[in-house]
């Protein structure tokens, strides 16, 4: 096949003159779309966090092992630009092509696994062909019909707004956040409403911290408990309605809400089921 020649989520040109046939993948998610693909026979690495799969671990995704990584001798290594630190993306790219991703949207996520199916090699089979459509499919979001408060850490209390993949998937499954419009400021002060926000100065403010008292302004009729990245406790959840008392309160997989690619497919529907049917 001719030279593939296609850039990442980064910006950066990458040129496969093969499909490779030996990658390492350094997110979770990734490594379950390549084996939904057809392709987990390539896999020759994935970290300690990989539920999928049984090549050799080369570490965490924040404490990825460079060296374990490049003596897999991998044509491609999968990244991803919030999961995985960035000293050691730099340190591969400088050996080994790495194709580093950041879906927003679930559009986005569909999109980096049809990428992926191109550079593997695999997007003319009937698996990877009919995954792919089903994900364009699912891609098409209607009308939020509920609101929801989806915490993702207790001290500080943190949430995510519009621009992370999470929310565009509560949007997909009928879901509107309430904290959508919500940047985070810098320092923690401002955040909290305590003092005046300075320059973000280009660092993320997609995951804001909140106050109990600005949850309960904004009012939510769902209060999504999502089991990672945190693991909220009765206890937790005791404290939260208090600022959400007549909200329902559902716990959900933090894979339902965060995986992007294949996973996400099949986990919309899953969350559609939870979120808009009433508890038992």
């Amino acid at each position: 096949m001719p030279a593939l020649k296609l850039t990442d989520d980064l910006g950066r040109t990458l040129v496969f003159p093969h499909a490779p046939t030996r990658v390492v993948s350094l997110v979770p998610s990734d490594t379950y779309s390549v084996i939904a693909l057809g392709a987990g026979d390539r896999l020759v690495g994935r970290t300690t966090w990989c539920e999928h799969g049984d090549a050799p671990t080369v570490g965490g995704t924040k404490d990825v092992d460079v060296e374990a990584v490049l003596a897999l001798a991998p044509h491609l290594v999968i990244a991803n630009q919030e999961e995985n630190t960035r000293q050691a993306l730099e340190a591969l790219a400088a050996r080994v092509p790495v194709l580093v991703s950041l879906p927003r949207r679930v559009e986005q996520g569909v999109a980096h696994l049809a990428r992926l199916a191109r550079i593997l090699g695999v997007e003319a089979s009937p698996v990877a062909r009919e995954l792919i459509r089903r994900g364009y499919q699912i891609a098409k979001a209607g009308e939020p019909s509920v609101r929801a408060f989806v915490p993702i850490w207790m001290d500080p209390l943190m949430t995510l707004n519009a621009d992370t993949f999470g929310s565009d998937v509560l949007a997909h499954a009928g879901v509107a956040n309430v904290f959508g419009d919500r940047l985070r400021l810098y320092p923690l002060a401002a955040d909290l409403g305590k003092s005046a926000p300075q320059d973000a100065g280009g660092r993320d403010v997609r995951y804001p911290r909140v106050t109990l008292d600005e949850v309960m302004a904004r009012g939510a009729e769902l209060l999504v408990l999502p089991d990672e990245p945190y693991a909220f406790t009765p206890d937790d959840a005791a404290v939260l309605r208090k600022a959400l008392p007549s909200a329902r309160v559902v716990h959900v997989s933090g894979k339902d809400l965060f995986w992007y690619g294949a996973w996400a497919i099949d986990a919309i529907e899953r969350l559609r089921a939870q979120l808009l049917q009433p508890s038992a």
